[in-house]
């Protein structure tokens, strides 16, 4: 292993319990030393997604299952990592020290993070850290959600709850991809969708989904995980697809009995597909070239510095935010 730094000890925002943006602390802990197939990243930023707030709170309690029944099986918090690689393990290929770059993995929220070689993409020198953070995990599902919607030029697409992480970015990709896009969104983002390229936007605290037009829509995008399902199958047109991605859902079981229930709500021509979180490099890729080219533009509404992560993350909980979120490693600056 070969580093370019010297120290022992480093700050990492971890948790031991399950709770609220309080139970994520700063603690100082050993820097790691990177395994075999691993690159140890030096810090340079971090986005919030959802995801990390249903981990921080555990909720719903069926996410216990796979992260820790008690406690959080992994303490360290965050996955979205842009960084400079500063030391290398064993059979770590395709990388070198001094190489920027970007992936999804735990303890993110750390000033070193070991993360493996597979996970990782190359951020183009046009990108800079803050957007290369901002897309592996809200950029990758919104690829897959245009992916299964099978979304091009042409199609009609519904965004549902457009103004958060996900949303923004499945609203420029769709368009990027020569969709015509409507999103409903809450008043303060309006804005902020028409910019990225929507057609129309509704607030949806004074249009409901009821007052669209039905069978009209190739993709209806819920992000929002409220609507009727009957309600949201009528807006398509035949052939169309309904993607569930968001939605809280009950305390134990979240959004799975909602997505059972659209099982059986389907209808000849008109499907439902249930989208998961993922991030995927070789995606990664794909959106760092549209970053590059300027034709993908994150939209973060705010960054923080990593001694403020835990602001950042009480931030996210309280929901609202327009798009995301960047934990960097320099000073704090509002963008929004």
């Amino acid at each position: 292993m070969t580093a370019d730094t010297t120290l022992r000890t480093m700050i990492s925002w971890r948790q031991h319990r399950y709770g609220g943006p309080d139970t994520v602390v700063a603690e100082m802990v050993p820097v790691p030393e990177p395994r075999r197939g691993e690159a140890l990243l030096r810090f340079e930023a971090s986005s919030i997604n959802s995801g990390d707030i249903h981990l921080m709170r555990g909720d719903p309690r069926m996410v216990r299952l796979f992260f820790g029944l008690r406690r959080p099986r992994v303490a360290g918090r965050g996955m979205d990592l842009a960084g400079t690689i500063v030391a290398l393990g064993p059979a770590a290929a395709g990388f070198a020290i001094g190489d920027r770059v970007v992936g999804a993995y735990e303890n993110a929220l750390a000033e070193y993070v070991a993360v493996p070689v597979t996970r990782l993409s190359l951020i183009p020198a046009a990108v800079t850290s803050a957007d290369a953070a901002a897309l592996p995990v809200a950029g990758n599902t919104a690829m897959t959600i245009l992916d299964r919607c099978r979304v091009g030029t042409g199609s009609r697409v519904l965004v549902i709850g457009a103004g958060g992480g996900v949303g923004t970015f499945t609203v420029q990709l769709a368009v990027e991809r020569g969709a015509e896009v409507w999103a409903t969104c809450g008043a303060r983002a309006e804005e902020t969708v028409r910019r990225l390229g929507a057609t129309r936007t509704f607030d949806y605290r004074t249009t409901g989904l009821d007052d669209l037009p039905t069978g009209t829509f190739d993709a209806v995008v819920d992000i929002a995980g409220e609507p009727p399902l009957r309600l949201l199958r009528e807006l398509l047109r035949p052939g169309g697809s309904v993607a569930l991605v968001g939605g809280e859902g009950g305390r134990v079981l979240g959004p799975l009995p909602r997505i059972v229930r659209a099982l059986f709500a389907a209808r000849s021509g008109r499907a439902f597909r249930p989208i998961t979180a993922v991030s995927r490099p070789a995606v990664t890729v794909q959106l760092l070239e549209l970053a590059a080219s300027g034709r993908l533009a994150p939209a973060i509404e705010r960054t923080f510095a990593l001694a403020e992560a835990g602001d950042a993350l009480a931030h996210v909980d309280a929901g609202h935010t327009v798009g995301k979120v960047v934990v960097v490693a320099d000073e704090r600056t509002d963008q929004g």
